[in-house]
């Protein structure tokens, strides 16, 4: 599976971004879809993930203020992040592959990751 994020940018506190996330090759494979993102000098967090059920999952710091969202036709994610603050920078990685019994908060259950998209924003 090779996964494929794209929309990172500057935005000012406040602001919206839109993330998005291919995945390609053993698709069948990609049944669930997360984000990760990792501040520098941070460890890489949980952010939002979503089932092939549908069931969405949060971390509390996005909660209401996040959204993801998959188009399994075009097998590509969507993390939609409003009301961004500075604590929110980071690079945000997309990442695939886990099992349906593995927790989705935990980064090493996932063998698929992209390459991450830079999320700056200004205060």
């Amino acid at each position: 599976v090779q996964l494929q994020a794209s929309g990172g940018g500057l935005v000012q506190a406040g602001g919206s971004l839109r993330l998005t996330c291919t995945a390609s090759g053993r698709t069948e494979r990609a049944h669930t879809m997360s984000w990760f993102r990792q501040a520098p000098g941070k460890d890489r967090e949980f952010v939002a993930g979503i089932r092939r059920s549908g069931t969405d999952y949060y971390a509390e710091a996005v909660r209401g203020r996040f959204t993801v969202s998959k188009d399994y036709a075009k097998n590509t994610v969507y993390l939609r992040m409003n009301n961004l603050n500075p604590e929110d920078a980071a690079t945000y990685y997309c990442a695939s592959g886990l099992s349906y019994t593995d927790s989705i908060y935990s980064a090493p259950h996932y063998p698929y990751w992209g390459k991450g998209t830079q999320v700056t924003v200004s205060s």
